[in-house]
């Protein structure tokens, strides 16, 4: 049984989670720029099992597709085609990156930390990964 990798994807970085070996737990990964985004999971993989990458996409409160699809269509193409046996599914991202921040005032981080975009993005696609999780319970 592999692992669940989660993405959100951004113009600028690129925010990873990963479940646990048993697929139970989200936690950060990495936060990484967007153009080294292939070379990371490349890497990665050569170590470890992959079932599903859970990509956040972005959607307005309409549930329609935003501008922001734009720049993340051609990843996720480029992710399907690259990695063709590993299963790809999208996951609404709205309001993630405000949770992230709420969380990190809720864990008492303080505000020079809270200014960093990485930490936020990488508490985005736990956010991402838990919720992919929850809706996804056997």
């Amino acid at each position: 049984m592999g692992r669940i990798l989660a993405i959100d994807y951004g113009r600028k970085r690129t925010g990873l989670a990963v479940t646990d070996p048993l697929c139970i737990i989200a936690g950060p990964l990495a936060d990484i720029p967007s153009n080294e985004v292939f070379d990371y999971i490349d890497s990665y993989l050569k170590n470890e099992k992959v079932d599903v990458f859970v990509v956040g996409y972005p959607k307005q409160m309409n549930n329609e597709a935003s501008e922001a699809v734009i720049y993340i269509n051609p990843f996720i193409k480029k992710l399907a085609e690259k990695y063709d046996k590993i299963q790809i599914d999208l996951m609404d991202e709205r309001f993630t990156s405000k949770m992230a921040f709420q969380a990190m005032i809720d864990g008492g981080l303080k505000k020079k930390k809270r200014q960093d975009k990485g930490l936020i993005d990488k508490i985005s696609a736990v956010i991402i990964l838990q919720s992919w999780l929850s809706m996804n319970k056997k």
